[in-house]
């Protein structure tokens, strides 16, 4: 295959020049595997990017593309409705966490929480808690790239050249190297960070805070676990002072951890959840808020002339992407993917464990069909190793996601041992190459 002219596309979240330099180009997709556009076969470590957990090159999602596509292109979602969407609906309320079950389309996990902040909004003015304007987010935390989302996210550079809303502030991370290394599933230390949220009650007043948001598990900061009890505390306390609470589950959602949702793997309910990501299976831009019944009940009331939430995106409930995600559904029930990775992660956890030995690494954490590695930095040169260890994978056939010096690891909900077991397998070599 001709290498393309790279000038035009502006990539985005990509070192440009670097990349253009050395382009790495991805052609083909099937099963646990892309194909190279230099003809390479390349396991896929990270389902795309935390997204394709039905794995590549589903016949049955592009043919109910194609159906959707010929049969209505699109539809307008603003005061008018498409059968398609009602029962693409339906369908995901029957897999919410109980009571999440009033969905509202999205286009993406950005726009997601960007819509779950404004219906939190919304929610505590309409009940008559107006003055309820603050939100709460977590150091470390990824949100998507909306102003919403970067706001209440905690990736500094995410933050330091975009202004951020006024009115946000951080409860700490949970990371702790000292105390919880090598933590298989939840680490023992750390529930008491969830007390964060008290004191930031005790600093605004509760009645000035409308949400608190955080990921069940921080993907895209490198894989950090929530400790034992951390998440029930924060509920609790969220819950005695009348903030929503909201779970980002872009990356959670949809079988990551071997349940539906990580609200189910936690016994944890939140108020919101946001998904996007695993619900068209990565095949269409789609995702969507699920509400409680009280927060959708406490919007949708008043006159029934008048619009309840004054919030939505031209492509809200897309029929093409809903189709897509009709057939994603189809292929999760039929295979079991919304918990085959409960069966898998002990032989998960047991051969990425097996790494702790391996040059330059400080951690090894897992959950589900989640990993992270973490290597020791570089002096003077923070996230340099990480990088390397990525592009030597890539060159070996082996995908993988690198942030700052941590290699984060989800791979398709079809994986199997032997992918696992080359998976590993890659990155200790490289390792044993990196300087």
């Amino acid at each position: 295959m001709n290498t393309p002219d790279l000038a035009a596309w502006w990539m985005p979240f990509t070192a440009n020049r670097q990349f253009k330099a050395q382009p790495r180009l991805l052609a083909e997709a099937r099963g646990m595997f892309y194909r190279s556009a230099d003809d390479r076969e390349i396991l896929d470590g990270t389902a795309g990017l935390w997204c394709v957990n039905a794995g590549h090159g589903r016949e049955e999602i592009a043919d109910a593309v194609s159906h959707q596509i010929r049969t209505m292109d699109f539809a307008p979602a603003f005061q008018m409705g498409h059968p398609i969407g009602f029962d693409f609906a339906s369908r995901l309320a029957e897999i919410a966490p109980a009571g999440l079950d009033r969905i509202f389309f999205t286009g993406s996990g950005s726009e997601s929480v960007d819509t779950a902040l404004k219906i939190a909004l919304a929610y505590q003015r309409a009940i008559g808690q107006g003055t309820r304007t603050r939100f709460i987010g977590r150091e470390r935390g990824y949100h998507g790239v909306g102003f919403g989302g970067i706001s209440v996210g905690g990736i500094l550079n995410n933050r330091r050249v975009f202004t951020s809303l006024p009115g946000t502030d951080h409860l700490r991370h949970t990371h702790d190297l000292a105390r919880n290394a090598f933590s298989r599933d939840l680490p023992e230390y750390g529930a008491e960070l969830a007390d964060d949220l008290e004191r930031l009650v005790q600093l605004h007043g509760a009645e000035t805070i409308a949400a608190v948001i955080v990921e069940p598990v921080a993907g895209s900061t490198g894989v950090l676990l929530p400790p034992k009890g951390y998440l029930e505390r924060l509920r609790e306390i969220a819950t005695r002072h009348g903030i929503l609470l909201i779970f980002d589950e872009v990356i959670t959602g949809f079988g990551r951890l071997g349940t539906p949702f990580a609200a189910d793997y936690f016994g944890v309910t939140p108020d919101l959840i946001t998904t996007a990501k695993g619900i068209t299976n990565g095949t269409l831009p789609m995702g969507a808020v699920f509400a409680s019944r009280a927060v959708h009940d406490g919007i949708v009331k008043g006159p029934e002339n008048l619009i309840e939430l004054f919030h939505g995106y031209t492509y809200s409930g897309h029929p093409v992407a809903c189709a897509a995600g009709l057939a994603t559904l189809d292929i999760y029930a039929r295979e079991g993917l919304l918990t085959r990775g409960a069966a898998l992660s002990g032989t998960w956890a047991d051969i990425l464990h097996g790494l702790r030995d391996a040059p330059h690494v400080i951690d090894v954490r897992t959950i589900g069909l989640v990993g992270g590695i973490e290597l020791a930095s570089r002096e003077g040169a923070p996230g340099a190793r990480a990088y390397d260890v990525f592009t030597d994978c890539f060159r070996e056939g082996l995908l993988i996601r690198v942030t700052g010096d941590i290699i984060a690891l989800s791979p398709p909900l079809i994986v199997e041992e032997d992918h696992m077991a080359r998976i590993a397998e890659t990155i200790r070599a490289a390792l044993e190459r990196a300087g």
